[in-house]
């Protein structure tokens, strides 16, 4: 009985000690399964997103595009575009039109009076004083001058009351026009005048037109003329 008692005890104590090592076991187990889990995965987790993010971002953002905006092309070769055309000169054919209608007022007034201008260019309708040299149409050449003159446009007058074989014009202002006047001898050629020019100054004053040097005779037999 006493021996039954013992190899039960020993029985039990084997099963005691046995159950302790496993529980013992399991612990450390379940403790080492923990720190694996806990310190391997969510490290290795948070590193794949953080680079599956580092991807995505790669891949979905657009690329930086510049976009230059062109210049003004101007319209007028180095001109200013139509929006400075307020701010323009002029239009040069209203500066033909009305050099144009003062001068074919003059051309007319000349013609009415039996003579053809010469050189309209001569002609300068923005000056108060203006001229019009013009030949006689009875002559049937350029001889038999007269210098027709105008102010403002209205005709008041020629340099004298019989006509020259040949006038130029010098100078030219606003209120005054010198005249050369080719001189002959008593036997030139009217196309061969020997005396030289005749400089005379005509001069618009107070409204009347007057001549500040001697006008040469029409005709002379000892002396210079202008025919």
């Amino acid at each position: 009985m006493a021996e039954m008692n013992r190899n039960l005890i020993v029985t039990l104590l084997a099963l005691l000690l046995g159950a302790s090592a496993g529980t013992a076991l399991g612990g450390c187990g379940s403790s080492q399964t923990k720190t694996v889990s806990v310190a391997g995965g969510p490290a290795e987790t948070q590193s794949t997103a953080t680079s599956t993010q580092a991807s995505t971002s790669t891949a979905t953002t657009p690329p930086t595009t510049s976009t230059t905006t062109p210049a003004p092309t101007s319209t007028a070769g180095g001109t200013a575009a139509p929006g400075g055309t307020h701010s323009a000169p002029e239009p040069a054919f209203t500066q033909q039109e009305a050099h144009s209608e003062g001068l074919s007022e003059a051309v007319a007034a000349v013609k009415a009076r039996g003579y053809t201008p010469i050189e309209t260019s001569q002609y300068h309708p923005t000056q108060t004083l203006r001229v019009l040299l013009a030949s006689n149409d009875s002559t049937g050449d350029s001889s038999g001058q007269q210098a027709f003159f105008f102010v403002n446009g209205r005709y008041i007058g020629t340099d004298t009351k019989e006509p020259s074989a040949s006038i130029k014009v010098i100078a030219q202002s606003d209120t005054e026009i010198t005249l050369g006047y080719s001189l002959y001898r008593p036997n030139d050629a009217l196309s061969s005048p020997s005396g030289g020019q005749a400089v005379v100054r005509f001069q618009l004053n107070n409204g009347k037109l007057a001549s500040l040097n001697q006008i040469p005779p029409a005709h002379s037999s000892t002396g210079l003329s202008r025919n």
